[in-house]
């Protein structure tokens, strides 16, 4: 029997009755009716009490409602374990709806136990500081409605700063400025900010102190396989070369043939590009991926995935396919300055030459250690913000002994290094650029000078094909400027352009296009479209352009993936 409803149906109504166990306690008109000829016979404490535990339990039940709906099985060994305490507390406030409805959710979660097999993600310390915070601004929020939403029993008019004083005060236990002219008011508002205050204190501890998983990471294992799988099959996917960032997990086919390497941000499993290895591979590759994302309720996605690998995505894992831009790929054998539609860049390149800048490409096996460290410093102070952005398209480091067939391309002028560009191996007779930083002083047109330039050398270097930038839209902004284009056409070519201001959309369009490139699309791969925004949210974090958790500002830029600066 298909009980895949189960989660979702058990998270709502473990949502709703956290917010009926709330709202017991914070909002007066909960404790009226029957309840005032009960609490005479019940003794004031017992009741008081209890009124603090359905707040707690309340609480837990909502923060537990996701995990729920995810099918941890953590979270299924937590709820069962309060909707008794919460049925309890409602037939003591003598509210047995309530009470009926908790004890049909835990009836419902008993029968459907099985739904709910999915492990724990990955712990990080940054989980107590946001408990700690989201918690304690709860807190904050629920104990100054407490303490003023029975304004008939306050003594006198205490201000905003003596209510907020009282409930800081009282999630540790204090007594605050704050009287109350009914004794049972008074235990109430004191042992519900009390349960408030140990709630967060308690749940913060345990966080902080718990064993934590190592954060996703390459193993020395991992990387020898998966540069034996490039070696055979490298020239598949411009992209394959990226899986070595030392960030990613990877996950192999139970025969080794192939290999999917992947990142998990914000419960979005995040594969990138094609799977690496032999295609016959991929199906069986792609089940290993999709039963890890089923056991840990992680939402499988793939970003920058080609044509090929989409298909297959889709095929395998029943799934559906959005196309997010272009790559824009210059075979070197048809690649020329002569031609009126390369006059632009021939101009551009032949008066930075003029200005006096030379070109230097090499593999970074001919780098000296001195070449290296005056590389990386010079592109680290280039950067122009403090995080390192990338994830997709980007390997994340320059220098390494590992990576000596990786090619470098450096401006000169006046023996000072004004701009680097850095390409990774696509299979052997390729190149994908992976990185680009110039001085921000130095002329105009010089990526374009250093491109030109590689490409003009690739030949003696043995490569015949370069990947460029990773255009964003580009079908959209291309067809939206030709003759007969619809209306909807035009006003979404007409939105992008709009936030081009803001965002590196159609100049990166503009740029990669002076190369007369062969674009290649790139997809993205999602199992329903609700989970778009999340799976979109989650990219940027990994890209590094949304940064959340972290001890710095949080910023919001659109990926510019492989290029770090554009000129005109």
């Amino acid at each position: 029997m298909n009980r895949s409803w189960i989660p979702a149906v058990a998270a709502y109504a473990s949502l709703v009755i956290g917010l009926l166990d709330i709202s017991k306690v914070v909002f007066p008109h909960f404790e009226h009716s029957r309840m005032g000829e009960w609490a005479g016979i019940l003794p004031g404490i017992v009741t008081t009490v209890a009124r603090a535990s359905s707040l707690v339990v309340g609480i837990m039940l909502v923060m537990l409602a996701h995990a729920l709906r995810r099918g941890k099985v953590r979270a299924w060994r937590a709820v069962v374990v309060l909707l008794p305490v919460s049925a309890t507390m409602s037939f003591i406030h003598l509210h047995p709806a309530s009470a009926v409805i908790s004890l049909a959710l835990l009836a419902l979660l008993v029968w459907g136990r099985r739904e709910f097999s999915a492990l724990s993600d990955p712990r990080s310390r940054w989980r107590a500081l946001g408990n700690l915070l989201v918690l304690s601004a709860i807190d904050v929020g629920l104990g100054y409605l407490i303490v003023s939403a029975r304004p008939h029993v306050l003594v006198g008019h205490p201000s905003v700063f003596d209510r907020l004083e009282h409930v800081v005060l009282g999630l540790a236990g204090i007594e605050g400025p704050v009287t109350f002219t009914v004794d049972r008011v008074s235990d109430l508002v004191y042992f519900s900010l009390l349960a408030l205050g140990t709630l967060t204190a308690v749940s913060t501890l345990y966080l902080a102190l718990r064993p934590e998983r190592p954060a996703a990471e390459l193993t020395q294992d991992d990387e020898r396989r998966l540069r034996a799988l490039l070696a055979q099959h490298g020239e598949r996917d411009s992209l394959g070369y990226f899986a070595l960032r030392r960030d990613k997990s990877v996950l192999f086919s139970p025969s080794g043939k192939a290999a999917i390497a992947y990142r998990v941000v914000s419960g979005v499993m995040l594969a990138s590009g094609d799977p690496i290895g032999d295609r016959e591979a991929w199906p069986a590759a792609i089940k290993v991926f999709m039963n890890e994302a089923r056991r840990h309720a992680w939402v499988p996605a793939v970003i920058g995935c080609g044509e090929t690998g989409g298909e297959v995505w889709t095929r395998e894992a029943k799934m559906s396919a959005l196309e997010i831009g272009d790559e824009a790929i210059v075979d070197v054998a048809d690649f020329t300055l002569e031609g009126r539609a390369m006059r632009n860049v021939r101009q551009m390149v032949n008066r930075t030459e003029r200005n006096g800048y030379t070109c230097h490409v090499r593999r970074a096996a001919s780098l000296t250690v001195q070449d290296r460290e005056r590389i990386q410093q010079a592109a680290d102070s280039w950067r122009g913000t403090e995080t390192e952005r990338g994830y997709s398209m980007a390997l994340g480091r320059f220098g390494d002994p590992a990576d000596s067939e990786c090619l470098v391309a450096t401006a000169h002028k006046d023996g000072e290094l004004k701009a680097v560009l850095h390409f990774v191996p696509w299979g052997p007779r390729g190149a994908s650029l992976d990185l680009m930083r110039r001085d921000r002083d130095a002329d105009p047109g010089l990526n374009e000078f250093l491109i030109v330039k590689t490409l003009q050398a690739a030949p003696s270097l043995g490569i015949t094909q370069v990947s460029l930038n990773f255009a964003m839209f580009r079908a959209a902004l291309a067809r939206g400027e030709r003759l007969g284009a619809g209306p909807v056409l035009r006003a979404w070519r007409a939105l992008l352009i709009f936030l081009s201001h803001w965002f590196q959309i159609e100049s990166l369009y503009r740029f990669n296009a002076k190369f007369r490139p062969i674009w290649e699309p790139r997809f993205v791969v999602y199992p329903n479209a609700r989970d778009l925004p999340r799976i979109g949210v989650s990219a940027l974090q990994a890209e590094a352009f949304i940064t959340l958790g972290r001890p710095r500002r949080p910023r919001l830029r659109l990926p510019r993936l492989r290029a770090a600066q554009l000129t005109s």
